[in-house]
This record gives structure tokens, sequence and C-alpha cells, in this order.
């Protein structure tokens, strides 16, 4: 939520508009006037107007006299429409008769019917010693820098941005009457495309309505001639709007719709604020100016750009305090959740760790450094379950007992639980009893002796069955010596942890 303060200076009067924003809503808070004549000087007046409402307003937007800027619509290539920045200065400074260095500016780039056509800029140039003193007035006045230096009718574009009908298409007009000046706004799809600022006001009605008139009509008449598209309605605002037969009368002179300024999608705080709401549309337009959206043109520009510091932060502290401790006590509460879920999820842990090593160690252990050394040693005082001699070590054997000279064929081995069984083809039934002999002499084979003998293949080949046990006797020494290693090696593990 933001508070806007808006300020529209003008030569009698002082108009000043509070404006509150929040999420898709604008409300009005205070609409204040006061008039020039009734205080010493214009600062007086303004102070006096707009002091009670500083303190609620976070920014402030002032107006700039329409009559001291220099409004130009300049048209550029279509290959220039990325550097518009760049090139406008150049084009400025062609059309108008002063040095642009002294001068600031700002613009607004014009909708396009096609890529192709043209790149049309509505311009605003002012004095910068002008724009400076329109600064320095609210500064020294009310202690504040101003954000933004909204020029002319400008300001009453943003009045867009809460009603259909002045963002229609269009295009419409918005006709601000002032005392002793009317500015003229000119408005396409909600984006301004003219404004003027005329030098007549109602300060002299009924005398000088023609003067009024005809001033607008050529107003409108340019418009025409610049290739401008006939205005379809134009809405009145200002102190004038509610002067009897102005709607009729500016109907009938220039030829177009006239009507009061259609309902705005805002709220009030105070009964009775949008009824008044035309009287004060340039200070509304001037705060909603301030929301980020801008449509109007902001003469605080090159030297004089609005730098923020951080002064304005003073009265956030009390809110950021707020923040901060609602951050603060969310990081210490959603700290404190994790680590209780984290020691829930460690004592389901331990107890699956308790009920898994009382299965296979005979005892509950939850503290998993215990069950590793318990594993450990648990592992050291198992037997090696895989024996020392297998199948292929049988087969390297029978082929060392084996002669050179003799051919041996082995149908089928089968060793199991410690037994060996093999049959054999030899060329003679003693080169089997010489096999038979060689393989007693392994130091793991015990009780070698043929089975099955004599039976004929052919002439030249015999068939035999040769069983022995194999069981090593180094076997029971190196277990033993293996798991007395293993015992050691763990409980020098246990000693070693703290």
């Amino acid at each position: 939520m933001a508070h806007l303060l808006g300020i529209d200076i003008g030569p009698q009067s002082v108009r000043v508009a509070l404006v509150r924003t929040a999420y898709r809503k604008v409300a009005l808070e205070a609409l204040r006037e006061a008039s020039v004549a009734d205080h010493p000087t214009l600062a007086d007046a303004l102070l006096a107007v707009a002091a009670p409402l500083k303190l609620r307003g976070e920014s402030v937007a002032v107006d700039f006299p329409g009559d001291q800027v220099f409004t130009r619509r300049v048209e550029l290539p279509p290959t220039a429409a990325r550097q518009v920045a760049e090139v406008l200065p150049f084009e400025l400074e062609a059309q108008l008769p002063f040095e642009l260095a002294e001068y600031v500016f700002d613009s607004r780039i014009l909708p396009r019917t096609a890529p192709t056509d043209p790149v049309g800029v509505l311009a605003v140039v002012a004095r910068s010693e002008d724009v400076k003193a329109r600064i320095d007035l609210i500064r020294d006045t009310l202690k504040i820098e101003p954000e933004r230096v909204d020029p002319g009718a400008f300001p009453l574009s943003n009045l867009a941005s809460l009603s259909a009908d002045l963002a229609a298409p269009g295009p419409v007009a918005i006709l601000h009457l002032d005392a002793d000046v009317t500015d003229l706004l000119v408005l396409a799809d909600g984006q301004p495309e003219l404004g003027r600022t005329i030098s007549h006001g109602t300060a002299g009605l009924p005398a000088s309505a023609p003067l009024l008139a005809r001033s607008l009509r050529q107003t409108l008449f340019g418009w025409l001639a610049a290739g401008g598209r006939p205005v379809e309605r134009i809405y009145l605002t200002g102190p004038g709007a509610s002067l009897s037969g102005a709607i009729e009368y500016l109907s009938a002179e220039l030829g177009t719709v006239v009507a009061r300024l259609p309902p705005l999608r805002v709220e009030s705080s105070e009964p009775g604020l949008t009824d008044s709401i035309d009287r004060y549309a340039k200070a509304v337009g001037l705060a909603l100016s301030l929301t980020g959206k801008a449509r109007s043109a902001n003469l605080r520009t090159g030297s004089l750009a609005y730098e923020r510091g951080f002064g304005f932060l003073r009265e956030k502290v009390p809110m950021l305090a707020g923040i901060a401790a609602v951050i603060v006590a969310s990081f210490v509460f959603s700290t404190w959740m994790e680590y209780r879920a984290l020691m829930q999820q460690n004592q389901v842990l331990q107890e699956a760790l308790g009920k898994v090593t009382s299965e296979v160690l005979g005892e509950q252990i939850r503290d998993p450094a215990a069950a590793q050394d318990r594993i450990s040693v648990a592992r050291a005082s198992n037997e090696d379950p895989m024996p020392y001699m297998d199948g292929f070590d049988i087969m390297v054997q029978i082929a060392k007992a084996v002669p050179p000279d003799v051919t041996h064929d082995i149908e089928e081995l089968d060793f199991q639980k410690e037994r060996a069984t093999v049959h054999g083809i030899v060329p003679t039934i003693p080169d089997a009893q010489h096999i038979a002999e060689s393989l007693k002499s392994v130091p793991c084979f015990r009780n070698v002796k043929i089975v099955r003998t004599n039976q004929e293949v052919n002439a030249n080949r015999q068939k035999y069955v040769l069983e022995f046990d194999v069981k090593c006797p180094t076997d029971e020494g190196d277990k033993a010596k293996k798991k007395e290693e293993g015992t050691a090696e763990a409980s020098a593990s246990a000693e070693d942890k703290p």
C-alpha cells in the first residue's frame, strides 16, 4: 500500500490530492484547496494545504505550467524505432530556436499502424531553470523532494487508467477549465497525442467565452491539419466543468459532443470525495503518475533526474521491523520443525537397526558405530566358506599326473562336498594306475583309488573311474590363524575409538 500526493499549483489556487493505492485498488484519502489570494505568498498557500497531508504522502508529484513548455511532434524513419533516445535530441535541436543543453525534455512514442510507418514522437521541452524553480519551491516549502514534474495537461492522461471511456480508441479529449488557463489533452487508446495550454480561462466569462471557444477551435483544427483524427468526445474537468451552460455552449461552438468526466474506478475514504473529483482532476492525475504506470510526461530528466535516497526508510522502520520479526520467527519455527522431524526419523531408524541386529547378531544394538564394530568382529570370527581347492585346481593336478606320452581324456568330473569322481579314458589300464599313484602324492588328495576299469572303447582305449577325497591338511591351521588375526584387528579398532 502506498500514499501518493499530487500538487496542482495554479495562478489563483493550489489543489492537492492524496491517493492511496493497493492491489488493483485506488482510493481517495483527501482533496484540499487553498486560494493564493488568502495567503501572503504562494509558498504560504502551498504550506497551508499540503503540509497536513505530507506526512501521509510517501511520494510527491507537482505540475508545471503548460504555457512554459514547448510541445513538438517529431517523425523519425522506421529504422530509428530502437534508437529514439539517441536520435530525438538532434531532431529537437533542429526544430527549436535555442540550445537544447539549457532545457530538459521528455517524450512519448505514438502508436503506429504498420512497422513501415514513420515513428511518431511527442516531445515536451522546458527550460531547466524553470523546472528547477518548481522543484525548489516544493523542497523549500514542504521539506520534501518531488519525484515527478508533469507539465500542462499531461497529468490528465493518467486518469485513463481508471476509466474505460478515457482509454477508448477515440480519439477523445479532456478539457480542464481553470480560472486563468485551460488545458486540452487529446488521448488515443489512453495515450496522450496532443497537449496544449490556452491562456484563457473562466475568469472573464461570459465576455471571454467567444475568445476561449475560438482558441479551442484553432487547436482542434491544428490537430486535424497535422494528420490527427477528429475528436469524438470532449470531457470537462476543473472548476469550470460545473458552470451552468458550459457543456451546451462548448458543444455548439466546437461541433463535438461535450460531457462531464465519466465515473472513475476509485474508492473514497471520506463521503463526497468522488463528487469533487472533477475539480481536482489534475491533482489526482499527478498522484496517479507516481504509481509506476504513468502515461504523462516527466520533466525531471537529465541533470534534474530524481535520485531516491534512504530518508524515506525512516517512515518504514516500524513496518520493516515487523516484517523482519516475522521472518526471524518463521525461520526459527521452520528450523525447529525440521529438527523435530529429523529426531523422529532418527528414532525410527534406531529402532529398525536394533531389530535387525537382534535377528542377525543375537543382541539388540541401536548405536550405528557399535553395530559396525560388532559386525566386524562377527565377520572375523566366521570361517571362510571358500575351499582351498576347487574343480579347476583338481583338473590342474590331474593334468600334471598324466605322463607326456599318454593320451588322456576326461568325460566327467564330479566334485561335491570334498569328494571327487573322475571318469577318464586312457590307452591302457596301467596308464590309469600310474595316474592314480601320481595323484596320491598330492597333499590335498586322500584315499585315491580306481573303482572301475576294463570298459573297452576300442582296441586301443580303456575307460576307468577314479575316486578320492579332497581335504588339504593345512585347512584347519590356516583358518584358525585367520580367525585370530581378524579378532585382534577388530579389538584394536574398538580400542582406538573414543
